[in-house]
């Protein structure tokens, strides 16, 4: 008990050496800015006291004074604005963080988009493995589609350009072929069996006068849309730059049969003008060729041909005509010449007959009656 006293004297005294070494002078001093609704700080130095002399040292950065400075007067309430202020380096750290994450990200977007740029250059662009089977294999343009040579088709640019030039013959010189195959690799990586894609991948290999690849893929397109008009109209051209017309024919009346009947089928009567006329039937060239241009009044190559053909003299036309009749007369007499004289030797030789018959028969008569007359002679009688 007798310790109590002095264990209390103890505590008060370091109490009080606490209260001595404490100097609020140190402490930041913080006041309500009126003007700016926000808490700011008083005195942007504080006293420092070292070895009995007070100096005056720039403010720390104190954390606690940082959230607190931070809210503001929001109408009627306090709101703190913003994260920046309570925590300046970690915001310098995020920001740092956030713009090398860009960064990243756009480099890997570049590499990406490099590394996918080089393998689509060096991924060749085809319609996949041939198809096994198509209705339309029992063609000779299209069994022989192996033995066929190249054969470049450049007016089928027009197909991808949007303006339009039929002068010169149909062809179009600014088409960037090898854009279009970029274009063409990466629509085929997004949808690898679009029907719409195999046609215009084989519509590329026309241009490219690679026949083989441009029938496979028109194969593989009716492998699995027989009756698409539009692949078909392209077989056949093909099959006609190749002249295998009989197919072409065949394949365009086909595309005509099968076309839709919201879509113009100018195209088609074009391509019939054209084989009909490389057939020489000049009458039904024409009538295609105009009703072309009934559907496509400014398409020039489908009026140079009527014109090409309109400027045959009929003259040529009549003396084909003539020579053909002269041959078809020349046939009939030769048949009937030729069954006259089979006539006349069936005749002969009937008359021949005849006539041996008739010997045959005397010479038996003959042979008969002398042992007839030796047997009256023997019987007495005269």
């Amino acid at each position: 008990m007798a310790e109590a006293p002095y264990l209390t004297c103890l505590a008060v005294y370091i109490l009080s050496f606490n209260i001595i070494t404490t100097n609020s002078r140190t402490s930041t001093l913080w006041k309500l800015n009126v003007d700016e609704a926000k808490i700011v700080e008083a005195s942007p130095f504080r006293q420092v006291v070292m070895d009995g002399v007070e100096s005056q040292r720039p403010s720390e950065d104190d954390a606690v004074f940082n959230i607190i400075t931070s809210t503001v007067l929001f109408g009627q309430t306090w709101t703190k604005q913003g994260f920046d202020l309570f925590c300046a380096d970690c915001h310098v750290m995020d920001q740092q963080r956030h713009f090398q994450n860009m960064y990243n990200d756009q480099y890997d977007t570049i590499n990406n988009e490099d590394t996918q740029s080089d393998s689509i250059d060096d991924e060749f662009l085809d319609c996949g493995k041939a198809v096994n089977f198509t209705h339309y294999d029992n063609l000779v343009g299209v069994a022989r589609r192996h033995r066929h040579p190249n054969v470049p088709e450049p007016q089928v640019a027009l197909i991808f350009s949007k303006k339009k030039n039929y002068k010169n013959g149909g062809t179009f010189s600014d088409l960037d072929v090898n854009a279009l195959e970029r274009r063409l690799k990466k629509a085929k990586r997004e949808k690898p069996k679009s029907v719409q894609l195999y046609n215009q991948i084989g519509n590329f290999w026309r241009i490219k006068g690679d026949t083989r690849q441009s029938i496979e893929c028109f194969r593989r397109a009716l492998a699995v849309s027989p009756h698409n008009a539009e692949v078909l109209l392209n077989l056949g051209r093909v099959l006609f730059t190749l002249q295998y017309l009989d197919d072409a024919i065949y394949l365009t009346r086909r595309s005509l049969e099968v076309q839709p009947p919201d879509r113009s089928a100018w195209q088609q009567y074009f391509t019939l003008g054209e084989i009909f006329k490389a057939y020489g039937h000049y009458q039904e060239a024409s009538l295609h060729l105009r009703h072309a241009l009934e559907l496509r009044p400014d398409f020039e190559p489908a009026m140079a041909a009527l014109k090409e053909i309109d400027s045959i003299p009929e003259s040529t036309i009549h003396v084909y005509t003539l020579i053909i009749i002269i041959c078809l007369v020349m046939g009939v007499l030769l048949v009937i010449l030729s069954s006259v004289d089979s006539g006349g030797d069936a005749e002969e030789h009937k008359m021949q007959r005849h006539f041996n018959r008739a010997m045959a028969m005397r010479s038996l008569r003959s042979m008969a009656i002398p042992p007839a007359r030796a047997l009256r002679s023997k019987k007495g009688v005269p």
